[in-house]
């Protein structure tokens, strides 16, 4: 897809009109996809960029200390680290820091671009990429202490020319909630007998249920339904316990994954966010649809979640109780997820 005259000059009037704007609510403001912002702009600050991520991220160490910023329609995560432990996979890759933790999707890194903003503090740098419908997947942002010559450099070597095809693919519709009722008494053997939590998705799958589905399917013992208020209880008892806990959030091409605590607990009108120094988290609180209570069984004792749904059966993210390859112990955050249950009639 090249963009018409008309349709990027649409897009410069409405940026003038708009410069504080967010180009991805810009995009919504227009209609349009959040890659034709960019798209629009190469030469002026952007460059287009190899998005492989067996390509691209093992570049992104060299950058030091940055920004990971991974969303879906209802929930931003942003995490500060470096990118170390990237494992490279056909079907899925991995990158394994300290800081950073993700789960790639690579069919899903479509369209890349390198972004350069002036701003009040100076220029903002960053990588950003956007899936076939042109929709962000995964964002990399430069910090102060972020090494400026390993970006210019990162962009010389995985620059690609300004007019190879753009081509967007349409949007996918979410499906309806998958319920497969002829497999109940399956799906309720196979999850008693799960015994690692990787296994789920694969059940699921084979079973032909989705995960909220299987959630509603299943009933008690493993699976509870919260108010929808209950992520928001979740962080801020957590909060106040000093709890580690893991906070999943991701979309159709990464997720990504905070462990540790959480301290600033903010609302801001309809958002609820975390605002601590290294992990940020902004949730449309009043998009949560539904939240349950999931517990899946593993070798090391039952894996306890908080998950939210939006009002398409979409998962927005889930929480757990950190649990490290040496320690098992989760009993803080157990403890927890009984007292969000408890309240809940029978």
């Amino acid at each position: 897809m090249i963009l018409s005259p008309q349709s990027a000059e649409a897009i410069a009037t409405a940026r003038a009109d708009k410069p504080k704007m967010r180009e991805r609510d810009l995009a919504e403001v227009l209609g349009i996809r959040e890659a034709e912002i960019l798209a629009a702009d190469l030469g002026n600050g952007v460059r287009r960029i190899v998005a492989d991520p067996a390509r691209l991220l093992p570049r992104v160490e060299a950058l030091g200390d940055v920004m990971a910023l991974t969303r879906n329609d209802h929930c931003v995560h942003e995490r500060r680290g470096v990118y170390t432990g990237f494992h490279a996979g056909t079907h899925a890759s991995m990158v394994l820091g300290t800081d950073i933790d993700l789960r790639i999707f690579p069919r899903h890194w479509v369209h890349g671009f390198a972004v350069e903003r002036a701003g009040a503090d100076g220029t903002r740098r960053s990588l950003q990429i956007f899936d076939a419908a042109g929709d962000a997947v995964h964002k990399i942002h430069l910090g102060p202490e972020s090494d400026i010559a390993a970006f210019d450099a990162l962009v010389t070597d995985l620059a690609i020319a300004d007019d190879a095809a753009f081509d967007l693919a349409a949007r996918l519709i979410p499906p309806p909630v998958q319920v497969n009722e002829e497999k109940l008494d399956e799906l309720r053997s196979s999850w008693a007998a799960m015994t690692d939590t990787h296994q789920f998705v694969p059940m699921t799958n084979r079973l032909k249920f989705d995960r909220l589905g299987a959630n509603r399917s299943i009933g008690a013992p493993w699976a509870t339904q919260l108010p929808v208020t209950a992520v928001e209880d979740a962080l801020r008892q957590a909060g106040a316990q000093g709890l580690q806990i893991m906070v999943f959030v991701g979309n159709r091409g990464c997720i990504q994954i905070h462990s540790g605590t959480v301290h600033r607990l903010e609302p801001m009108g309809p958002w609820f966010n975390v605002l601590d120094p290294r992990f940020n988290l902004h949730l449309r609180a009043d998009n949560v649809a539904e939240a349950w209570l999931v517990r899946k069984p593993t070798k090391r004792g039952d894996a306890i979640s908080v998950e939210a749904f939006d009002k398409d059966g979409q998962l927005i993210l889930q929480i757990f109780g950190k649990r490290a390859e040496a320690a098992t112990e989760t009993k803080g955050w157990d403890q927890l997820a009984d007292t969000l249950a408890a309240g809940v009639p029978a």
